[in-house]
């Protein structure tokens, strides 16, 4: 077992940082849940990695604020697969998954600029809807 988790190509958390805790699984499996400790549960305080980038951690947070309990630990679990070591895997995956989500910069929306022409448009028809209405009015008397 390696002593970093691989994010992607320049992001790598050590496994030092992260906290693994293990309890029963609920569902089937017969003896097997009534015996052993096969859910696996993640804690990992994302704001005191060293090895996150200060943006990603800030989007991480912002984006998985329901995930984040109130010691600022991001908690994950698992209880899909009946080995331990398959859950601690599937939870190394949902940690790796959020991280890359984090990691996606997100494009910044430019306002749409209307045409010269559209403007134009827009004010022509709001001088004809004005000169009906203009119309409408009862002529007036001039003494």
């Amino acid at each position: 077992m390696s002593e970093y988790v691989a994010i992607n190509d320049s992001i790598a958390l050590p496994r030092s940082e992260l906290k693994f805790s293990f309890s029963r699984s609920p569902g089937p499996g017969g003896q097997n849940v009534n015996k052993l400790n096969t859910k696996a549960t993640l804690h990992w305080a994302y704001n005191d990695s060293d090895f996150l980038p200060e943006e990603i951690k800030l989007r991480f947070g912002r984006l998985f604020a329901k995930r984040i309990n109130e010691a600022g630990e991001l908690v994950l679990s698992s209880s899909r697969h009946r080995v331990q070591r398959r859950n601690v895997d599937d939870c190394l995956e949902k940690l790796r998954q959020l991280i890359l989500a984090a990691a996606v910069v997100p494009k910044v929306r430019k306002k749409p600029k209307k045409s010269a022409a559209a403007t134009a448009q827009r004010l022509k028809e709001k001088r004809e809807r004005a000169d009906r209405k203009r119309g409408r009015r009862p002529p007036k008397w001039d003494d």
